[in-house]
């Protein structure tokens, strides 16, 4: 389209419009731009054909009508009242200029709207395209009801809130028509385990959050609680005396003691003021929700922590004890608490004795209580120690059972064999009871007539049977020493016979070390070779476990010690061999010297005949 057409046209339409709309036309002035003018022109009245009023005369026309009777503004929410029901519809009328039409959809919360009650509505519309006015109780409610709450949450108003359902981790509260969303620890101070005894029940919340972006609202129920909860608090806590004796229910069980609700502040019966006897966990004397009376033992300076006992409130079981009790007496009890040292035993309720492991069993080896007794055992014990001041009392098992050392003379005499078990062994020996209460000690040396024991392990194992024999016994000290090698005859009397020095064994390597090796014999019989006599002929060293001949360098019965040597067989028998070649050299020049003297001779003898003939 050319410049010069598109202004053709631009003049059409403004002459069309200056002859349609002429009082507008009159009162702008000349100068006009064309194109803001076509800007600013209300094309929609042009095209419904309603004659062009000047939007300043509209706008004080509008101005006029305001405070008349009538007259209302779009959004307005104000009160109205119902003139007739029909089966759909609810006619509200607002003192206007016509009625408006609510449909009972809007109504369903309440089910007994009548006419003449009075409504809140919206003023949606005040004409629709057929001049009807537009009403909504809804949005009028929900406007209200956001406005009610938002001011609830300003200034801490209290409302009513009905709660509709359970949900995930609360409950869903209708508060003014807004669906509010009640969290599960909001609802009381207690931890709450039905949830559903609160469904269909009205109740007082506060509004504790709103979240305008996402339209959710928080109310609590737990709020108004704790602030009546605060007010008893600080009454109760400046009535708080150690000593005093209060009522309070078990708010929560730990294992390390009680809270106890005393009306709005908590204090801590700790496990051990719950009851003078010994128990593992304190659900054992009290449960959930329990009402009991507390004494006040102690709290701190703010009264924020309050210490309180329950059995105190009952006497010590120690000043009931029989007063006749005395030591050397005999009492029976339930074991309680077993630790390594020894077991408590409770003797009556409350009042307990320590059995030291020492104390239960003659032996001097000295074992776990674990040994002996377990948790939950009926035992007898006499009385070893006795005080009431302390209240501390001990206990002995053995007492009840004679001494085996009282005659242990005639029992194990030296020289005596025995077969005991193997209970315990260290680096130096082996402990042997022989009975109970009678242990001995089994020196390393004494295990074994042959064998180098390293350590008694090597030899014997816990639990295993030994015979040994009693060698020294000390009544005073209760101290007994025990052999068993000398249960058996000691072999290194006829070994004696056996490995004489210069005498030739078949032995195998045992083991081998920088210093030398260890030989066993067909026997069992250890010898030792030091390095220097474990070459070979072939010039190489022994190795472990092979099996080769040994001659007998060193022999000691006390000491049970065979020195010996294979290099020393073949070294001994170079010398043998040097030794034959020297005297046969020996016997060859004698020969041959006698025979040039036999020579000498006889040529003698042929000149002294030569000489005569």
């Amino acid at each position: 389209m050319s410049e010069e057409t598109k202004n053709t046209e631009e003049q059409v339409v403004a002459a069309e419009v200056q002859e349609t709309a002429t009082p507008v036309v009159e009162t702008v002035e000349e100068t006009v731009n064309t194109e803001q003018f076509l800007a600013d022109f209300n094309w929609h009245k042009y095209e419904q054909g309603i004659e062009a009023v000047d939007e300043a005369k509209l706008e004080a026309f509008e101005k006029a009508l305001e405070g008349t009777v009538g007259f209302v503004n779009e959004r307005d929410v104000i009160e109205g009242t119902v003139i007739r029901i029909t089966d759909r519809d609810a006619i509200i009328d607002i003192n206007s200029k016509s009625e408006g039409v609510i449909s009972l959809n809007e109504f369903r919360y309440n089910q007994g709207l009548a006419e003449g009650d009075k409504v809140e509505v919206l003023v949606d519309k005040r004409e629709d395209s057929s001049g009807q006015l537009v009403l909504s109780h809804k949005k009028a409610r929900v406007i209200k009801a956001w406005e009610r709450v938002n001011n609830a949450h300003e200034t801490g108003e209290v409302v009513n809130g009905f709660v509709k359902c359970r949900t995930r981790g609360g409950m869903i509260v209708d508060v003014f028509g807004i669906e509010a969303f009640l969290p599960g620890s909001q609802i009381d101070v207690k931890p709450i385990r039905d949830y559903d005894q609160y469904v269909e029940k009205t109740m007082e919340f506060k509004v504790v959050k709103i979240n305008h972006e996402f339209k959710n609202v928080v109310v609590s129920h737990k709020a108004l609680i704790e602030a009546d909860i605060e007010l008893q608090k600080k009454e109760i806590i400046g009535q708080l005396e150690k000593g005093q004796v209060l009522e309070g229910i078990v708010k929560n069980i730990t294992s390390y003691g009680v809270f106890v609700d005393l009306g709005g502040v908590d204090g801590l019966v700790h496990i051990t003021d719950l009851s003078w006897s010994r128990i593992n966990h304190p659900n054992e004397v009290v449960e959930l929700d329990q009402k009991l009376n507390v004494v006040i033992l102690d709290f701190d300076d703010n009264k924020s922590r309050i210490q309180l006992g329950l059995k105190q409130l009952s006497a010590h079981p120690w000043e009931a004890l029989n007063t006749d009790l005395k030591i050397g007496d005999k009492v029976t009890g339930e074991v309680v608490v077993i630790a390594d040292y020894g077991a408590f035993v409770e003797v009556e309720q409350g009042v307990e004795g320590l059995i030291h492991v020492s104390e239960m069993s003659w032996s001097t080896h000295l074992r776990s209580a674990q040994d002996f007794v377990k948790v939950g055992d009926k035992v007898e014990a006499q009385v070893l120690t006795l005080d009431r001041e302390d209240r501390k009392m001990s206990l002995g098992i053995k007492q009840l059972h004679p001494d085996p050392w009282t005659d242990i003379t005639t029992k194990f005499p030296v020289g005596s064999t025995h077969t005991g078990t193997v209970r315990n062994y260290t680096n130096f020996g082996v402990f042997v009871e022989l009975e109970e209460g009678i242990d001995g000690l089994v020196y390393i040396s004494d295990l074994s007539w042959t064998k180098k024991v390293k350590h008694p392990s090597d030899f014997v194992t816990v639990g295993d049977k030994l015979e040994v024999q009693v060698l020294e016994l000390d009544v005073d000290n209760r101290k007994l020493n025990l052999g068993h090698k000398q249960t058996q005859e000691n072999p290194w009397d006829a070994h004696e016979e056996t490995y004489t020095i210069g005498s030739v064994h078949e032995g195998v390597v045992k083991d081998k070390n920088d210093k030398g090796a260890v030989v066993t014999f067909a026997d069992g019989v250890e010898g030792f070779a030091p390095s220097r006599f474990l070459e070979k002929e072939d010039g190489t060293k022994l190795g472990k476990g092979e099996t080769l001949k040994f001659v007998v360098l060193e022999f000691s019965k006390e000491y049970r010690r065979v020195v010996v040597s294979h290099t020393s067989i073949f070294k001994e028998q170079e010398k043998k061999n040097v030794k034959a070649a020297v005297q046969k050299a020996a016997d060859a020049e004698k020969t041959t010297l006698g025979d040039i003297g036999g020579l000498a001779d006889l040529k003698k003898k042929m000149e002294n005949a030569a000489k005569k003939k």
